[in-house]
């Protein structure tokens, strides 16, 4: 039986002219002009001022804290509802994460838990160096609350948009509205270029100070001059050449996604105990997963046995994250509230959703869960 991904990387069909392009000028090697046009190609798409094109998300999430001051000790407030990739940077510099749960219109950061924690510590005089906003599943966190309150305690915002490429709060895009944001390329995302990152930013000089230390900190003198640590994190000109083709379709990957989404939910939420993420009212969610809650008791199944029988059939489905307070690497950060978090990560599952997904392969989901809403448990 043919296995049905979560998420597969979907190619546009563009990619092999793109990358004949880049082996017919010789550019194979790190950097070249695939990788500057796609760092313009690429701002001008999501309506940044800069951007920089690195080897991962993680990549571009620690130069920004290294950026923002980042260093042994700080605190770093963190959404709890992420991938563990959102804070390993922050332990990367010897500080500290303080994890903030979510609130339920987006399944992000919750505001009022981070003006209640930022008032606490302003109070004790010891403020966070930063905020990594986490934008989830391809819906933006109500970005305006967090950032005025960035902005009246000085501390550096930092958007995590990895999920969100393509989604919009407010008609701009998440990731542009912090002092940098990041986008991930794996080979799950929305679009992909097997592996690699973006970092954004307003400020030119942030980019100009991120690229040096991304380029092993070499200083511009003839011979290899080192005077601080740097690091090897910049993208490859044939992989800006795959990310420049699938550029070119975000558009029609977000339109599929959504349409998949719908089908799921006009399919499925008329069944006891199932729900799905809502829309929060600020702008467009790309669902670039496809999420459903749980109700075990009302539906007879709870998500994980959901998720093992799509399993026996071949279809790979996956818990919502779990919450990284909940994560023994971190092990004793504190945490600002939690249970939001939590109820999410014991009732969440989230469906195949690739932009690549057939409607006959949808079908199969779809009757998979319908026939386990039907059998007696």
């Amino acid at each position: 039986m043919k296995r049905i991904f979560l998420s597969p990387p979907h190619l546009s069909g563009l990619e092999e002219a793109f990358l004949k392009e880049a082996l017919d000028s010789g550019w194979i090697a790190p950097l070249g002009p695939q990788v500057e046009a796609f760092e313009r190609e690429f701002a001008q798409a999501v309506g940044a001022k800069h951007a920089l094109a690195l080897s991962s998300g993680t990549a571009a999430i620690h130069l920004s804290l290294i950026l923002a001051g980042v260093g042994p000790g700080d605190e770093v407030v963190v959404s709890t509802l992420t991938f563990a990739a959102s804070a390993f940077p922050v332990l990367y510099l010897g500080a500290r994460p303080v994890f903030v749960d979510s609130e339920r219109t987006s399944w992000n950061m919750d505001p009022a838990l981070l003006a209640e924690f930022l008032e606490g510590r302003a109070k004790r005089g010891r403020l966070p160096k930063a905020v990594v906003l986490v934008h989830l599943y391809g819906q933006s966190a109500d970005v305006d609350p967090i950032r005025n309150l960035c902005q009246e305690y000085g501390v550096t915002l930092i958007e995590d948009a990895a999920e969100a490429l393509g989604s919009t709060y407010k008609g701009q895009s998440p990731g542009t509205l912090g002092q940098a944001g990041i986008f991930s390329f794996n080979g799950n995302k929305i679009i992909t270029t097997s592996g690699g990152g973006m970092l954004v930013s307003p400020e030119e000089g942030w980019i100009a100070r991120a690229r040096k230390l991304a380029t092993q900190a070499r200083e511009p003198v003839p011979w290899y001059e080192h005077q601080e640590v740097g690091y090897n994190y910049r993208l490859s000109n044939l992989l800006a050449a795959v990310g420049r083709a699938q550029l070119r379709s975000l558009e029609e990957r977000v339109q599929a996604r959504r349409a998949i989404f719908a089908r799921y939910a006009q399919a499925l939420s008329h069944l006891p105990g199932l729900a799905f993420q809502p829309e929060a009212p600020w702008g467009r969610h790309t669902r670039w997963l496809s999420v459903m809650l749980v109700d075990e008791e009302a539906f007879g199944l709870g998500p994980e046995a959901i998720r093992q029988a799509l399993e026996a059939q071949g279809i790979e489905a996956r818990p919502v994250w779990k919450p990284l307070h909940l994560q023994p690497a971190f092990q004793g950060a504190e945490t600002v509230g939690g249970e939001v978090a939590e109820d999410l990560f014991r009732c969440g599952l989230c469906l195949p959703s690739g932009s690549s997904l057939t409607p006959e392969d949808q079908d199969r989901v779809i009757e998979a869960i319908l026939s386990l809403a039907e059998s007696p448990h």
